[in-house]
């Protein structure tokens, strides 16, 4: 909690950015995508590293805790300031300072949109393969503070594959980089890896370097219509292993899901079966056609007879894709929004426990996902606050863990999950990232109560 009475006459003689205090200027920034809520005591936006950490210092004396925050995407309440935290916007960060196409990477501030960035590397011929669902509004800090990745993470993994380098101020008000833009080193383990994916409690991001990709010089999307009959988890593996195809994307839809996407203008999607979606990479228009010609045909061995709908535009289909808990949100408000993966042998597994689930507690469930790494995204059609939805949370990550898998591939842990923690990680796994939370901020300013349960919160 925030100290009785922190010095804000102090903090504003000191910081050069924005703060903001008005119950109409904090608003916006007291919820995140979950729906949980809490007033910010205040917003500030810190003008550069120094204010951040002439701010960092003042929390300290203050026993203020700080939440960084970017475009409020979370679907953990991990950017949700919740004891009265102060929120630190950094959407105004969003240079992308530089572009170095010869040796692919790129330097951006933590309020860098996702999109954005794709725009700007295009230009040189390049892209940024992670690409969330909501790459339209997330902002690269928030996706390397969540290590996120997107469809095309089939092919091209999450955020913390294409990581470079970082600069941090710690929660102690230190500076630290972290780091190399050398293709390979050997220096102990890589600390860079420690701060991709830790959710903004040991420090926060001044700017990254990220690598780049060449953009293949086709990129198509397919849409699928399945007939329901073949075990989903088989189906993807097979695509996945046949070498005549080069795929960057596996995607699911159920019916449920598809039919809610159908409804958006100009969509194409079919309302009726699940749907597949999919992304192929060629050389050529003759590979492409070979492909395409091939992919047909396979499904066709498989007992999938419906054709594909062809995307010439990929990013188009990602684009309606990412609508998909829009698309949710418009017909059911809030819901319990899961983020599970198992390894990809035993999807259908997880798929089955996910219907039980739904059908034991007598609610719909809408599922999607990205097929090819396993990872599924649940929909539970009940209020997150009813007592009923934790325990379906509770016995969903239960059972994904019993079948090996993991209770967060991308949206994290934030303040929903973190009881479960322990779960996958176990105790001595806790204990270290205790031991490590309070090295880099001794004081528990920041994000307390998010990843780590409550013995980490402001002391």
């Amino acid at each position: 909690m925030v100290a009785a009475d922190p010095d804000w006459t102090a903090l504003r003689a000191s910081f050069q950015g924005r703060i903001e205090d008005s119950v109409t200027g904090k608003e916006s920034f007291g919820t995140d995508a979950t729906g949980l809520r809490a007033e910010p005591s205040a917003v500030v936006a810190p003008e550069d590293p120094s204010d951040l950490v002439r701010l960092i210092a003042w929390a300290r004396s203050n026993r203020v805790p700080l939440v960084a925050r970017g475009g409020g995407t979370s679907l953990t309440g991990g950017s949700v300031a919740f004891g009265e935290a102060i929120v630190v916007d950094f959407s105004r960060w969003d240079s992308i300072h530089e572009i170095d196409a010869k040796n692919r990477w790129a330097r951006v501030g933590p309020g860098v949109i996702n999109r954005a960035l794709q725009r700007k590397a295009a230009s040189e011929g390049l892209f940024f393969p992670p690409n969330p669902g909501s790459w339209e509004t997330s902002t690269l800090g928030g996706n390397a503070a969540t290590n996120a990745s997107g469809p095309r993470s089939f092919r091209y993994g999450s955020f913390r594959r294409w990581a470079l380098q970082a600069n941090l101020v710690l929660g102690t008000g230190e500076r630290f980089a972290v780091g190399t833009r050398s293709s390979k080193r050997s220096v102990g383990p890589e600390l860079l890896d420690v701060f991709i994916g830790s959710e903004g409690i040991l420090g926060l991001f001044v700017d990254l370097t990220v690598r780049l990709a060449p953009i293949p010089p086709r990129r198509t999307a397919l849409a699928v219509p399945l007939n329901g009959k073949a075990r989903v988890g088989p189906l993807a593996q097979r695509l996945a292993a046949a070498p005549q195809l080069t795929f960057s994307a596996i995607e699911y839809l159920d019916a449920l899901t598809a039919g809610e996407l159908a409804k958006i203008e100009s969509s194409r999607l079919p309302s009726g079966p699940a749907i597949l979606l999919l992304e192929v990479e060629s050389q050529s228009p003759e590979e492409e056609d070979r492909q395409l010609g091939f992919l047909q045909q396979l499904l066709n061995e498989i007992g999938e007879t419906q054709e594909a709908l062809v995307f010439p535009d990929a990013d188009a289909l990602w684009s309606l894709r990412g609508k998909s808990g829009l698309a949710l949100d418009r017909r059911f408000g809030s819901r319990l929004r899961e983020d599970v993966a198992v390894p990809l042998g035993i999807v259908d597994r997880l798929m089955d426990s996910i219907t039980s689930i739904a059908a034991e507690a007598k609610i719909p469930v809408y599922v999607y996902g990205h097929l090819g790494d396993g990872n599924l995204h649940p929909n539970f059609v009940i209020d997150p606050a009813d007592p009923a939805a934790e325990r379906i949370r509770e016995r969903l990550l239960t059972e994904t863990l019993r079948l090996g898998g993991t209770i967060s591939a991308e949206h994290g842990i934030g303040w929903l999950k973190r009881s479960y923690l322990s779960g996958e990680i176990g105790a001595v796994g806790v204990e270290l990232l205790r031991s490590l939370k309070h090295r880099c901020d001794p004081d528990g300013i920041l994000n307390p109560g998010k990843l780590l349960e409550a013995s980490s919160d402001v002391r």
